[in-house]
C-alpha cells in the first residue's frame, strides 16, 4: 500500500517538517551528490552508521564494499553517526519515498507539539531506532543509512493522535491500483506488522539490506513518545475547530 495523502487538516504551519525536509535535501545534493558514485559511497563511510564498528564488535580494518572498485575499511567512528545516518540516504528511491512519507503523516504530528517538541520528537524516534537496528544486529559493517526510522516514530505517532484519520492510498489489486480510503489504524497497522514479519529473517544478520527494526523501534518509540510531547489542550482545540 502506498499513501497518497491524508484527509486531516492542521491548525498551523509544519515548520520544523519543513526545516527537516530541507536538510535531508541539502544533505541529499550537497553532501552525497544526489546519489553520484563517490559522494555517495564517501558519506557513506564517513557518517552512516556500522554497528559493528561503533560497539568495536568488528575488527579495525575490515573492508566494507560498496560497489564496483568502491570500498572503504573500518578505522574507528563517532557515536555523532548516530545522528548523522538521519539526515543520509542511499538512492533517489530511498529519498523520495521517506520524503513522501514524512511530508503526510510530519504536520499532523507537529501540529500538535508545535515545532520546537517536534525536532527533540523526530530526533530522539530516530536514535531509538538507531538503538534497536544496533540490538538486532551488533556486528553488522554495512553503513545504515535513512531517515525512515525518525518517520517510522512519525507514523507511531500520527496512529496514536489520529486512529480513525482517512488515509487515501493505492493498493495493488492485480494488473491495477486502486485508490482506498483507509483509516489510519489499517494502513499504519499493516506497516508496522509487515515490518515486523519482514525483520524477523534478519535478526543478527551482519550483511546489507532493509533495517526493518529501526523502522519498528521508531514506530513504537513514537507511539510512546507523542503523550508527553502533546500539548494538553491539543485535542480539544481541534474539536473546538471542528476538525
Amino acid at each position: 500500500m502506498f499513501p497518497l495523502y491524508d484527509e486531516n487538516p492542521t491548525v498551523r504551519p509544519a515548520v520544523a517538517m519543513m526545516v527537516i525536509l530541507g536538510l535531508n535535501i541539502a544533505a541529499w545534493v550537497f553532501v552525497q551528490g544526489m546519489g553520484s558514485d563517490m559522494p555517495l559511497a564517501r558519506s557513506l563511510c564517513l557518517y552512516g552508521l556500522i554497528p559493528g564498528e561503533l560497539l568495536g564488535t568488528a575488527p579495525l580494518g575490515a573492508s566494507i564494499e560498496l560497489g564496483p572498485n568502491l570500498s572503504c575499511s573500518l578505522e574507528g567512528t563517532s557515536a555523532m553517526t548516530l545522528l548523522y545516518h538521519m539526515f543520509l540516504h542511499g538512492g533517489w528511491l530511498h529519498i523520495v519515498g521517506n520524503m513522501w512519507f514524512l511530508w503526510i503523516f510530519g504536520d499532523n504530528v507537529e501540529d500538535a507539539m508545535g515545532a520546537p517538541r517536534f525536532l527533540a520528537f523526530y530526533l530522539l524516534c530516530g536514535l531509538a531506532a538507531a538503538v534497536a537496528q544496533i540490538i538486532t544486529a551488533p556486528g553488522a559493517i554495512i553503513p545504515m543509512v535513512g531517515a525512515s526510522g525518525a518517520i517510522g516514530g512519525v507514523m507511531g505517532g500520527y496512529l496514536r493522535l489520529y486512529p480513525r484519520a482517512r488515509i487515501v492510498t493505492l493498493v495493488p489489486v492485480g494488473f491495477y491500483a486502486a485508490r482506498i480510503a483507509l483509516p489510519a489504524i489499517a494502513m499504519l497497522g499493516y506497516w508496522f506488522i509487515l515490518q515486523v514479519a519482514s525483520g524477523l529473517p534478519a535478526l543478527g544478520a551482519t550483511g546489507g539490506g532493509v533495517a526493518f527494526w529501526a523502522h519498528v523501534g521508531g514506530f513504537v518509540a513514537g507511539f510512546i513518545l507523542v503523550g508527553p510531547f502533546s500539548r494538553p489542550d491539543y485535542l480539544a482545540e481541534r474539536r473546538r475547530l471542528g476538525l
